[in-house]
């Protein structure tokens, strides 16, 4: 069963429905759901899928010709394979069809990288006569790197020639929960913490087990998909692995600071900051501002905090990376007990508040606000910080969030330490507390008009 993605697929129906030749460039990081994306689009159209390989370029072309002459009955009357990649391209407005042609080229840089001048023949062919044909080329790729620096960027053969970029991301925390219909709206926070929103990961989990035994037989056991999920990935994206890991554990377990990393991690600054640049790349970490924070603040290089944004590798690193000698001596379910368990609410609750943040996206885009925000995040100073900030265009009405993943309810209390944390003269406020666990009649009667009170359950309202 598909689940989710109506923008992208909505976005590639509009380049479909356009007149012309459309050139759309389709990418994101491995296990993101691109191919599949992409197949469900096809569903319904002509359309021709090649799926690339790490092969030699004589064989890719041969292959590609296959793909090509099973729909090009003129051509194949008279050839088994193209000459040339020219040839083979140019073959696709004699291809007879009363619709569009779609040509999916999947994994497009394993393509490239077995003949650089593909993009130069593209290029020449779409300016010439594609441009005008009655066809719709998807390049598709993982290598997120190369896409941009080898096929977007200024100087490249086919700068300036797509028609459209895709850049696909993980789903958000309410389509990533589709899997698990049957999960108590706890579990279903909890089962997005330790995965986040790429499909991949979500379908090794069914919610016919419970939390624990998934966690056990999906991730904890060797031999299981997700154990090694994140050993594969990183040997396939970086070199220095053992560097990365350092890295990446060393943030998962709290060191946000570049000078934290570094006193964590000896590695030297200039080299540590190069890491963690291509780590941002690949949406493994990020750098955190203050939501108010301008574009000088951000240009001090001590200034943000890093974050790993990918939810499964900060799982995998803070229980599983540090406990992998006795994962491998078959103790999953001592892991589970005495490392995750414990630690499992602590860990869910940073990941609540993204959850709330996305909660009020929602709501924002659907004008059900008290105002339309342009910006939203995390913001802190040296002596307080609040989960979720979110101000208008005129930086005079904002909304402060708190959110709370603990057993138990929030109170009055809870409400007054918030509105102490921040307060600039000249400005409007409206409060938000998010509560895994309900609030207190107190806090429920004397919370002023300003001030929204919203549950676990009520994130689905």
């Amino acid at each position: 069963m598909f689940i989710g993605r109506e923008t992208e697929l909505q976005f590639l129906e509009d380049k479909y429905k356009a007149s012309g030749g459309q050139l759309v460039v389709v990418y994101g990081r491995r296990r993101v759901g691109k191919t599949e994306t992409l197949r469900k689009f096809c569903q319904d159209k002509e359309y021709i899928f090649y799926a690339c390989t790490e092969s030699p370029d004589e064989q890719q072309l041969k292959a590609f010709s296959e793909r090509i002459l099973q729909k090009n009955t003129n051509a194949a009357k008279y050839i088994k394979q193209f000459s040339d990649w020219n040839q083979a391209f140019s073959s696709l407005g004699d291809i007879p069809t009363n619709r569009k042609l779609v040509l999916v080229i999947d994994e497009f840089p394993y393509m490239v990288k077995g003949n650089q001048s593909i993009p130069s023949i593209l290029q020449a062919l779409w300016d010439e006569k594609l441009n005008k044909a009655n066809v719709m080329i998807i390049l598709c790729g993982s290598a997120m790197s190369f896409i941009e620096k080898e096929i977007l960027a200024e100087k490249n053969p086919l700068y300036g020639r797509t028609t459209g970029i895709l850049k696909m991301k993980e789903m958000d925390f309410y389509d990533a929960v589709k899997f698990f219909p049957n999960y108590t709206y706890n579990d279903k926070i909890t089962a997005y913490a330790i995965l986040g929103g790429i499909p991949h990961y979500l379908k090794q989990f069914s919610d016919k087990a419970s939390l624990d035994e998934n966690i056990v037989r999906n991730i904890l056991t060797p031999g299981s998909i997700l154990y090694s999920e994140v050993e594969f990935l990183m040997r396939q994206e970086l070199r220095e692995t053992a560097v990365y890991n350092t890295i990446i554990t060393a943030v998962a377990l709290g060191n946000t600071k570049l000078n934290d990393i570094y006193q964590k991690t000896q590695i030297e600054k200039s080299k540590l900051s190069s890491y963690l640049k291509n780590l941002i790349d690949l949406g493994i970490i990020q750098r955190e501002f203050p939501v108010t924070d301008g574009t000088k603040e951000q240009a001090n290089v001590q200034r943000g905090l890093y974050q790993v944004t990918d939810k499964f590798f900060r799982f995998w690193y803070a229980f599983v990376f540090p406990t992998l000698s006795e994962l491998e001596a078959g103790d999953a379910r001592g892991i589970l007990e005495y490392v995750i368990q414990p630690e499992l609410e602590q860990y869910t609750s940073r990941i609540f508040e993204d959850v709330c943040l996305q909660y009020l996206r929602r709501k924002n885009k659907a004008n059900e606000l008290p105002f339309h925000f342009v910006k939203i995040g995390r913001w802190w100073n040296k002596t307080n910080e609040i989960d979720i900030v979110a101000v208008d265009r005129q930086n005079k009405k904002y909304i402060l969030a708190e959110c709370k993943y603990k057993n138990s309810k929030l109170t009055l209390n809870d409400y007054t330490r918030l509105k102490e944390k921040f307060n600039t003269a000249d400005t409007t406020y409206f409060y938000w507390l998010f509560s895994k666990n309900g609030f207190t009649d107190e806090l429920k009667q004397e919370a002023p008009e300003n001030t929204f009170l919203v549950s676990a359950q009520q994130l689905w309202d």
